[in-house]
């Protein structure tokens, strides 16, 4: 078949380990045979990234606001222990933490549901997808230790040098412990309208929960930014789309969504998200099997895998030994950015080649043939183990019948 072609690149981003074999491996045997590939090539190697001081990072993120559309392979953030293994001049910070603020993005996370993985809440039939905030509160906190005596406040000086003070406890007879949280407006109409324009795009209902009944300020000023963007900016859009924005209070939806049987996307402020996403990607069975989006106010999108690079398994395939690496996530990461630029670019062969990739990936897997994650869990009476390439040659048996 003659391959189809592209009118404008997509960004691609390379990663470490295990997923940057499997990279390759995806790009050789699903994507170069059949589409005329065209892409602007950063290589966030933690490597390269220490040869170039980390630009490349930066300059991976600038060109995706340039051009609309990022893949992403799944990169190593190091620790002390990387630092001495790959010889950093430097802790190099999460690339992923990086882009995610150039482009100002929400990450939404949802689960690839196959027959035969069933869910451990078995009504969940459908994805849940969260959408996390990832700006502020714990993960910017200041925090400290007290001691027995102490009057602790919150002292804000405005521009003029006014200052306002609240007492926030007066440990008169134990220590004990602070913590100063913050987030900005800014941020969270951002996070507000990435949410909004997901749940269009995708046509899903979106849950949208906080503890604003204790939290009178903090948390009630995430549901009333929510509430104007929404009233004001997307009311309409989603009567016309015939979905449905729902608030409420984050333990009433916590029980709403173990009750669910899903298919909606359920907005989380940082740390709920952060706990809720793990808790919902178990709950599917894999985090080999989850997708993630990084999606800007402005309509940028950079997909991934939600998983790490399967660090294990790389050094297994350096000793020479097979690996049975699930690449689920990262194929759907390609299939993600290939149809979300056709759809950008009109081009309906490439949405049409990346459907049918991924039917062909899930067909492949419930025919009984999967990695050896999926064996563990799978209740297929005639399943297959198969090695990292074989399964994706499977794929690639299973695509060329619908071609």
């Amino acid at each position: 078949m003659e391959k189809i072609k592209m009118t404008t690149p997509l960004v691609e981003m390379d990663g470490d380990e295990m997923t940057r074999i499997i990279w390759k491996m995806i790009k050789d045997i699903l994507i170069l045979p059949y589409v005329d590939l065209k892409s602007e090539y950063y290589d966030l190697g933690l490597e390269y990234r220490n040869e170039t001081d980390d630009k490349v990072t930066f300059d991976s993120a600038y060109a995706t606001k340039k051009y609309g559309v990022a893949v992403k392979c799944a990169t190593i953030t190091p620790n002390a222990e990387r630092v001495k293994e790959y010889n950093l001049k430097e802790m190099w910070k999460s690339p992923n933490g990086t882009i995610r603020a150039i482009l100002d993005g929400t990450v939404f996370r949802a689960p690839i549901i196959v027959k035969g993985i069933t869910p451990y809440i078995p009504s969940w039939t459908k994805p849940i997808t969260i959408a996390r905030h990832a700006y502020g509160d714990v993960y910017k906190n200041t925090e400290m230790q007290v001691p027995a005596g102490s009057k602790c406040e919150i002292v804000c000086t405005d521009k003029n040098g006014k200052e306002i003070r609240q007492t926030i406890h007066e440990f008169t007879d134990s220590a004990g412990i602070i913590q100063g949280l913050h987030n900005i407006d800014k941020s969270i109409a951002s996070f507000a309208r990435c949410c909004f324009n997901y749940a269009l795009d995708t046509k899903q209902d979106i849950w949208f929960a906080t503890k604003d009944t204790i939290s009178k300020k903090y948390d009630h000023r995430f549901k009333d930014i929510f509430s104007e963007i929404f009233e004001a900016e997307y009311k309409e859009k989603f009567d016309a789309a015939g979905i449905e924005y729902f608030y409420t209070l984050i333990d009433d939806a916590v029980a709403r969504v173990v009750r669910s049987d899903g298919g909606y996307i359920w907005a989380c402020k940082n740390y709920d998200g952060d706990v809720m996403s793990d808790m919902v990607a178990t709950a599917y069975g894999s985090l080999a099997m989850m997708t993630s989006v990084l999606v800007s106010p402005d309509g940028t999108y950079e997909y991934e895998a939600a998983h790490g690079t399967v660090q294990r398994h790389y050094y297994k395939h350096l000793k020479g030994e097979e690996t049975s690496t699930n690449s689920v996530a990262t194929l759907f990461a390609w299939t993600g950015a290939l149809r979300k630029r056709g759809e950008l670019d009109g081009l309906s062969d490439l949405c049409d080649f990346a459907n049918k990739l991924e039917k062909a990936t899930i067909d492949t897997i419930e025919s009984g043939i999967m990695t050896g994650d999926l064996y563990l869990l799978s209740s297929l009476e005639n399943k297959k183990k198969v090695n990292t390439e074989d399964f994706l040659i499977a794929v690639n048996e299973t695509l060329k019948a619908m071609l």
